[in-house]
């Protein structure tokens, strides 16, 4: 088991570029196998979930080849298999997308149930109730689900909530279905948007991609393109906390600042100085030694996004006063707090909510990284840390960050992984 070690060495300097998003890539990659011609998709993080899902097209018949790091050719003209295999999709929950593409195409799919980050309860109910409006029969085992059906058919659908996963596994599948489907209360994140897209240039017809009602009206096929991955917001974020809360100086390339308005708010509410530049997508941000608290919480998209919830929250530790943190989205993803106390910092989980009263310091300690994005927290607790900070269960972040130590020593931060 590979660790992390961080320890403080100032204030963070420099440029870093931004990846492909991760949360934008794995559905893209899901819709390719409705393509009945190759597929190039460029800006493709380097990101074992990436690796995941690419292994689970493979089982499942498609070709798929890298032409450079980022550059991916994807080809499922010949898919020979609608079963998942088991050990990949419990590995990452991501890899139910691949459900609704095969059952739009194939009429027939069967999927073990998804695994992931333990960070609370995440069901497919949302995408099971689409799939049955549209006409699918559903059959649920313990550990299994299949679905089929002859054709699918368009209809109207609600989401009873704003469900990610589910608006973009039902527009997958409506994406072939016979006439038109609507969803009512779908979710509104860049990444639906760079979906629709994507779909869009392989032939679909969908519109409101980004809005809460989304229309697909169905086509009898789609076929290949070339398509360019957006700049991973999460990805971002985690950089612009890391340059604020070692008081630094950062210049954020890549990343399209409307996607992470609530963050850039927030770090001004701090003190942190933060500027845009929307023409170059650049965001230069500076840290201030002292740090104001603030309140945030979770919502879903346009509001404070929960895969940032972890990193403020690390941030906030050293705050002049008191903050507060209420996580609305996933009921498990405190997780962290239990890590960052051990490192000094004073914070009190009441539900939903986490009361921060402020620390002068932060003490290295051994950690975990409970889950991805805890495990990027811990990193920039670390970098503030008196001591060494030693990281361990740090293959949660290699699921969400490419070459993360990699780019913190490029900005001058004292770390370094060890392999086991």
């Amino acid at each position: 088991m590979a660790k992390i070690l961080v320890r403080n060495n100032g204030p963070l300097k420099g440029r870093v570029k931004i990846d492909g998003a991760k949360n934008a890539a794995l559905p893209i990659i899901a819709a390719s196998l409705l393509g009945t011609e190759p597929i190039i998709l460029e800006e493709v993080p380097n990101l074992v979930d990436v690796k995941i899902i690419l292994k689970v097209l493979e089982s499942l018949g498609s070709k798929v080849e890298f032409l450079s790091e980022n550059r991916v050719l994807i080809d499922s003209s010949k898919i020979n298999s609608f079963t998942t295999d088991r050990k990949l999709m419990e590995k990452m929950r991501a890899s139910f997308l691949v459900m609704g593409p095969l059952l739009a195409r194939f009429g027939k799919a069967e999927t073990f149930l998804p695994g992931g980050c333990a960070i609370g309860s995440r069901p497919i109910d949302l995408h099971l109730k689409g799939f049955k409006i549209l006409g699918a029969d559903i059959k649920e085992e313990p550990d299994k689900i299949s679905a089929k059906c002859e054709k699918l058919v368009g209809d109207t659908i609600y989401l009873d909530f704003p469900s990610v996963g589910a608006t973009q596994n039902i527009m997958m599948a409506a994406t072939l279905a016979k006439g038109e489907t609507i969803i009512e209360n779908a979710a509104k994140e860049p990444e639906i948007v760079d979906l629709g897209n994507f779909l869009n240039k392989m032939g679909a017809k969908i519109s409101g991609a980004g809005t809460s009602t989304i229309r697909i009206l169905g086509v009898e096929k789609l076929k290949g393109t070339v398509h360019t991955i957006i700049p991973d917001r999460i990805e971002a974020a985690t950089f612009m906390i890391a340059a604020a809360i070692t008081a630094g100086e950062v210049i954020i390339e890549n990343c399209i600042s409307s996607h992470i308005k609530p963050v850039i708010a927030k770090l001004k509410e701090t003190g942190a100085y933060v500027e845009v530049n929307e023409d170059e997508d650049l965001i230069l941000v500076v840290g201030n030694k002292n740090i104001k608290g603030t309140d945030i919480k979770t919502l879903p998209y346009p509001g404070f996004p929960t895969d940032v919830q972890a990193q403020f929250m690390a941030y906030l530790c050293i705050c002049e006063n008191h903050a507060k943190v209420t996580e609305t989205v996933f009921e498990n993803r405190f997780m962290h707090v239990e890590e960052l106390n051990k490192m000094g910092a004073i914070i009190a989980t009441s539900g939903k909510e986490a009361r921060i009263a402020g620390v002068n310091k932060l003490i290295g300690a051994e950690v975990k990284a409970t889950d991805l994005r805890a495990g990027a927290a811990l990193v920039l607790a670390g970098l503030v840390a008196e001591g060494t900070t030693t990281i361990t269960n740090v293959y949660h972040i290699d699921r969400g960050y490419n070459n993360f130590v990699g780019k913190m020593k490029a900005l001058g931060a004292n770390i370094e992984r060890i392999e086991d």
